[in-house]
């Protein structure tokens, strides 16, 4: 079991989840085939460090080394993939705490002091060995913008190439003076949304503008010397926006500045939609999901809404997003949202009925939550949710350089997602059903005679715990039982030779 040593509370809470009865029959299946050819690579899962290290850098260094062990050591959920957030300097912004400093204090000068927060946890990433750090940009400095603010404003004209060279020197510096390797950089978050209300940094980018800035960042990065490449263009929803617009936008001169071309999915896409999205996989980038949160159960295009919600409900959700994502559009990265968050919606401090409850007041924004209240009553405790360990159930095990394999014949109620890497085969099961439910898996013949080697599950009553591993039928073909509402990860090696 993860053991958290700093956590307040438990999640081990309200959940659609139910033990099995003698009176609720199991489902049973023929076998479920995972296919020989290879889908796509998967690069990374992820989250993002915006903007929750502002206040972290306030809780006792033990604290802040838990997180980070949570978050990307082998004993927590291993994430391959950190977003760290490139501020602005908050001009403008109404919430002091999604207001980050900037590095930029004048024409070419900056205070590499600013920043304590994010560059901490960027830091900590880099000592985990995270492989895939990204910068991203929510609004570029006050310098370079219309309206002289982090929110509400443009690019201003004639400023592209000064804020190209101004992300190469921070990159540039975070690598040789802080040893925090960006691996790539984002220099528009949601450019459909300049976030006029200023409740957070943001800055819209015109769309026949966006070409135009990849390929001055990545010159910049490039005349210094640096491997960093962009990533492109993030905009909020996936079928309503990335699909129609990149096209405008992603010509020939600019497709080879371009490491992966990112969206967000907060428009909760159905199949249908996600699988027209696929079909940008023809310009030769990956496809990476780089932010989704805040799922309020009430379906396509208006999903977004306050709630928290700590249980299997939750985590089943998110693994099937990670499912459509993986499969359907055929994206190479996940990254949710944010690690943290102090949308807890209650008083931690009341005790684990109170974290362990769905609530309307808080957010399915976080993985790991924090008390709001810290400030004045000193809890630095830390409350995972079932999503926390559900997405751990693929990033601990799903490593970078990893290759999809398609699954036909799943159970009704059961996703599968496969993955290949060398020899060593991860299959991810997702069980919605309210009952125990029979998996007959068969592996490719390119597994040869391969042996499970771990079971573990995520659960009502399991937080990444091992359970009992498939047993063999033949050669190729395994059965395992999956607990009802549960997530489970099986792993398996195949012989040498």
């Amino acid at each position: 079991m993860l053991l958290l040593s700093v956590v307040v509370g438990t999640t081990a809470g309200a959940t659609t989840a139910r033990p099995r009865t003698s009176g609720t029959p199991r489902v049973e299946a023929g076998a479920a085939v995972v296919d020989a050819r290879e889908a796509q690579r998967i690069d990374h899962f992820g989250a993002s460090g915006a903007w929750w290290p502002n206040d972290l850098v306030k809780f006792p260094p033990a604290v802040q080394r838990r997180v980070a062990e949570l978050l990307f050591g082998r004993e927590g959920i291993a994430l391959s993939g950190y977003r760290y957030n490139i501020g602005g300097g908050g001009v403008g912004v109404t919430n002091p705490t999604r207001a980050p400093q900037t590095f930029l204090v004048g024409p070419g000068r900056y205070d590499w002091a600013h920043d304590p927060g994010g560059v901490t946890f960027a830091r900590l990433a880099a000592a985990h060995h995270v492989p895939v750090i990204v910068g991203f940009v929510n609004s570029a400095p006050p310098q370079f913008t219309t309206n002289g603010r982090s929110c509400g404003g443009q690019l201003r004209p004639g400023a592209t190439a000064q804020f190209a060279g101004y992300l190469a020197d921070v990159v540039a510096h975070l690598r040789h003076d802080e040893h925090i390797d960006i691996s790539y950089v984002s220099p528009m978050n949601e450019p459909d949304n300049s976030f006029a209300n200023c409740g957070q940094e943001g800055m819209a980018v015109p769309v026949e503008a966006r070409g135009a800035i990849v390929r001055a960042v990545a010159g910049a990065l490039e005349s210094r010397a640096l491997d960093t490449r962009v990533i492109a263009d993030e905009s909020s929803a996936a079928f309503f926006q990335f699909l129609p617009e990149l096209p405008k936008w992603l010509d020939a001169a600019t497709l080879p500045a371009l490491g992966a071309l990112a969206h967000h999915t907060y428009e909760f896409p159905t199949d249908d939609w996600l699988a027209q999205v696929a079909s940008l996989r023809r310009f030769g980038p990956p496809l990476w999901m780089t932010e989704i949160c805040c799922y309020d159960g009430k379906g396509p295009i208006v999903g977004f809404g306050a709630q928290y919600d700590p249980t299997m409900t939750s985590g089943l959700w998110l693994a099937h997003t990670i499912s459509q994502d993986l499969t359907i559009t055929g994206d190479s990265a996940f990254d949710w949202w944010t690690a943290l968050s102090k949308e807890i919606g209650c008083d931690p401090t009341r005790g684990p009925r109170c974290t362990a409850a769905v609530n309307s007041s808080g957010w399915n924004d976080g993985l790991l939550y924090y008390d709001p209240a810290f400030r004045t009553n000193g809890n630095h405790g830390i409350t995972p949710t079932k999503r926390f360990y559900v997405l751990g159930n693929f990033s601990r095990y799903v490593r970078p350089g990893s290759v999809r394999h398609d699954v036909a014949g799943a159970p009704p109620g059961v996703e599968l997602t496969a993955f290949a890497r060398g020899r060593h085969w991860v299959v991810v099961a997702a069980n919605t059903n309210p009952q125990e439910t029979s998996l007959r898996l068969t592996l490719p013949p390119s597994a040869g005679r391969a042996r499970a080697t771990a079971a573990v599950e995520t659960s009502a009553t399991r937080d990444l715990d091992t359970v009992t591993r498939p047993r063999r039928v033949d050669d190729a073909t395994f059965a395992a039982n999956l607990a009802p509402a549960s997530v489970t990860t099986f792993t398996f090696d195949a012989p040498d030779g």
